[in-house]
């Protein structure tokens, strides 16, 4: 195993709307040595479970808006940190990160959880590696809440947006995220930005951020291409449960273009609720967005 850094936890004393018990897995199958964090709150008895899963470069943070929309209505809300981000251990090799290293984790996750009525909460890579989940655990997800994401299934031409994207990160070791939150997110405050930033002191820790656009399946032999072309005809053929979508709008990279091909890829979806004001990270408007889709689950 490659060195392992652990972010200090006095770097997360000043979170804001994110009072939640830090819980944590130390064993988990393949993963060994490796700390993965998560937030698990509400009742452990709930009938729906809901499972966020964040993207790049976030953490479980950026559902602030959501959770407590779940909460309050008494269901069990579930959000982990993938490795090298949020609390969760890094490891410092930029080469650890894979897709089938993440995937796999989530995987490992799902079932030490032991669910049997999750409603999947994605965008961004959450959507890139959590919509391959239900094909392998179709017992565990029975409904969807789809944002800002897609299959990459390495068809087709990347969008400019991403290719913009890809070749911005190459030349970035060291990113600002905390400055890239601010940019992205029009009106985001200060402490915000710093609870985004919390997770990485320095380069050093940013292994997994440097990482993850160089691995999207943009070819059709790059790793998790065939598996995301696998999930993309299972939703055609196979899947039953429901699905909510909602895109941000000024996203330009997994924005309406994009959110409009995966509703096509999956019969059943609803229309992708606009959300004119968001962008990227259009969980930043994430309130909203969790009504509608309770409303729509009947839950």
């Amino acid at each position: 195993m490659t060195a392992v850094l652990r972010t200090p936890d006095e770097r997360f004393h000043h979170l804001v709307d994110f009072a939640y018990q830090p819980r944590y897995m130390e064993d988990l199958p393949q993963f060994e040595g490796l700390r993965l964090h998560y937030v698990d709150e509400g009742p452990m008895e709930a009938e729906t479970t809901f499972v966020c899963l964040h993207g790049e470069p976030t953490w479980a943070y950026l559902y602030r808006h959501m959770l407590p929309v779940f909460l309050e209505r008494g269901h069990r809300v579930v959000a982990p940190d993938l490795f090298g981000f949020g609390r969760s251990d890094k490891p410092v090799d930029d080469a650890c990160y894979t897709f089938v290293f993440h995937r796999d984790t989530l995987l490992a996750f799902l079932d030490r959880l032991s669910l049997t009525n999750a409603t999947l909460v994605v965008q961004d890579w959450g959507g890139l590696l959590g919509l391959t989940l239900p094909m392998a655990r179709p017992d565990t997800v029975r409904c969807l809440l789809v944002m800002n994401t897609t299959l990459a299934c390495g068809e087709g031409s990347p969008s400019p947006g991403f290719t913009e994207w890809r070749s911005f990160m190459a030349n970035q070791p060291d990113l600002d995220v905390g400055g890239l939150m601010r940019r992205a997110v029009e009106g985001l405050d200060e402490l915000s930005a710093a609870a985004y930033d919390a997770p990485f002191p320095d380069r050093r820790y940013k292994a997994g951020v440097r990482r993850f656009p160089a691995i999207v399946p943009t070819e059709t032999d790059m790793p998790g291409a065939a598996l995301s072309r696998q999930a993309r005809d299972w939703y055609r053929h196979h899947w039953q449960g429901q699905t909510f979508m909602a895109v941000g709008m000024r996203d330009p990279v997994l924005g309406p273009q994009v959110m409009r091909q995966l509703h096509q890829w999956m019969p059943g979806s609803t229309e992708p609720l606009a959300i004119e004001e968001g962008g990227h990270f259009v969980q930043e408007h994430g309130e909203q967005i969790a009504v509608r889709a309770c409303e729509y689950f009947d839950l």
